[in-house]
């Protein structure tokens, strides 16, 4: 009965209602231009009729009321999203066909409110049945907490308008500014003490300073309010523009502030990660911080770009396949900075060396200071600084001298060729016994040892470790090795050699000839050399029980 009287209403009434509209466009719902558009305008204040405005839903899904009470829901939704409806771009036809589903459908906002569909029955487009159904939920979040009530409350007084908004409008921008301030005051104080309690150690109490824990304190609180506000302004009823336009700005503004939230996040857990690298021996893992730090920041706010960007609907897809384009052009360009970047990477994960490790690459040594993104710096002997590309480090053959156990003292002493073997033998045993007797010198290590003829000297190998951990400690030990074995070689009547050339006048006028006589009766040199075998043996033998004994 109810649906009889409301067509005769139409019927007999519409034509009134027309009176004075564009001809352009003919009020029915024949496409989803004209069923959007009928919605739309029974909804205005000088042309407010929501009984007709519902016909543009789906029919006999509801009962009439509750269609008439969906179809203002569905505006208020449109208006509090801040979208304004562009029938230019909206199909005017009534065969329109869906040209993914190939179906009679048609999506308005399939980024905003992808639920919200026309569909076409007996050559009309209404609202689905599915967007009829899904109305309330979707009323619900864009007035959450039971806002939806102050709608029915705020256009009833203050309906002056001055610069295009009403004064009750004005008045409401005023309370939410003078709440904003009063509920920052005392949410970033109720704030504090939960941020600090959080971001406390037992094992260091006062690491973070009071002064970060307030600014981050500040910050989510600020945040927090934007989106209360962001949750009050559809109650505000403000032109779908100027919605949209605030809805822009305060999505930007708390995309920036989750950005510095983290960053002061990040800032709170890099001073407890240098306190832990504080705590290993390695000391290359407090250079590894800033490098941490720094890449980490500018992924976070590379991450706030994006999410800006993609607030102003940029297609990142191409963007980011353009800027892969740009650069790899790029790279190829920079290859030797690319190379560097890769080689500090591979510093950092084989650590060859630490900071304050004694390094020898060839064209290169001194201890290292610094290890940055691009270079490593090392301070060479006479204090000058040189930065080594890192791409040159990675590639090069480092020796690491800076971890060394022992420091070797290796050398020769030459001694003159008319020193007897015996007395060599116990100036060696001298030498081992000096090493013995240093506490810095390592006897298991070393090898002393008579090791070759020499041009002009019998040389004997002098090869001691020392457990010594910087260069100015070697060289003080050296010095008093080398000075106790000049006196031990004084206290034997051993002299050391030196290149020198001798000539021998085999003949002289009235002087024996110099040249030695030598023994050829092959049994006499039998004899010597059986003698001397069996000397030699003996000591081979006193030699191998020494070592038994030893053992």
């Amino acid at each position: 009965m109810y649906n009889r009287i409301l067509s005769l209403y139409i019927f007999l009434f519409l034509p009134l209602i027309l009176c004075g509209q564009s001809s352009q466009l003919e009020l029915s719902l024949k496409s989803p231009s004209q069923t959007m558009y009928w919605h739309l305008h029974f909804l205005q204040p000088e042309s407010y009729f929501p009984d007709t405005a519902a016909l543009a839903l789906y029919p006999n899904v509801v009962d009439s009321v509750t269609r008439r009470k969906r179809a203002i829901q569905l505006k208020q939704i449109l208006d509090g999203k801040g979208i304004y409806v562009r029938f230019n771009f909206i199909p005017n036809d009534t065969n329109f066909i869906d040209s993914l589903t190939q179906m009679a459908l048609y999506t308005p906002y399939p980024d905003q409110l992808p639920e919200v569909y026309l569909e076409r029955l007996n050559n009309r487009w209404y609202y689905s049945q599915e967007t009829v159904t899904a109305i309330p939920k979707l009323h619900r979040s864009v007035y959450p907490y039971g806002l939806d009530r102050l709608l029915n409350i705020s256009p009833k007084f203050g309906q002056t308008k001055f610069l295009g908004y009403s004064l009750w409008q004005y008045f409401s921008f005023l309370v939410i500014i003078l709440l904003s301030f009063f509920v920052h005051a005392i949410l970033s104080r109720i704030l504090g003490p939960i941020v600090g309690r959080l971001s406390r150690s037992r094992l260091y109490p006062s690491l973070i300073e009071p002064d970060l824990v307030q600014r981050i304190a500040r910050l989510i609180s600020v945040l927090l309010i934007f989106k209360g506000i962001r949750m009050l302004l559809p109650v505000l009823l403000l032109p779908p523009a100027t919605t949209a336009f605030t809805i822009t700005f305060i999505k930007i503004v708390n995309t920036i502030l989750v950005m510095l939230i983290v960053l002061r996040i990040l800032e709170v857990l890099m001073l407890y990660f240098r306190k832990l690298t504080e705590r290993t021996e390695n000391k290359l893992d407090e250079q590894l911080v800033p490098i941490i730090s720094r890449s980490a920041q500018i992924l976070i706010v590379i991450g706030a770009m994006a999410q800006i960007l993609s607030i102003f609907e940029v297609n990142l897809t191409a963007l980011i396949a353009g800027l892969s384009i740009g650069g790899l052009a790029l790279a190829l360009a920079a290859q030797d900075t690319v190379k560097n970047l890769i080689g500090s990477a591979m510093i950092f994960v084989d650590q060859p060396f630490q900071i304050g490790d004694y390094i020898d690459g060839g064209s290169f040594a001194g201890t290292v200071v610094e290890v940055g993104f691009r270079t490593t710096r090392i301070i060479k002997p006479d204090s000058s600084i040189i930065s080594v590309p890192n791409g040159t480090i990675a590639n090069q053959v480092i020796t690491n001298l800076g971890v060394r156990v022992y420091r070797l003292f290796q050398t020769e002493l030459g001694i003159t060729y008319d020193t007897p073997p015996d007395l060599i033998e116990q100036f060696v045993a001298g030498l081992h016994q000096l090493v013995e007797a240093h506490p810095e010198a390592n006897d298991e290590g070393a090898y002393i040892y008579v090791s070759s003829f020499g041009a002009s000297s019998i040389n004997i190998l002098f090869r001691v470790p020392i457990a010594v951990k910087d260069y100015g400690s070697e060289l003080a030990v050296k010095e008093t090795l080398i000075l106790e074995i000049i006196r031990l070689a004084e206290a034997l009547g051993v002299r050391f050699a030196f290149p020198s050339t001798t000539m021998y006048v085999e003949e002289f006028p009235g002087k024996p000839s110099l040249m030695p006589t030598y023994t050829t009766d092959a049994e006499k040199v039998k004899v010597a050399i059986a003698g001397f075998m069996e000397n030699y043996k003996k000591k081979l033998e006193e030699k191998a029980k020494k070592k038994e004994e030893q053992q």
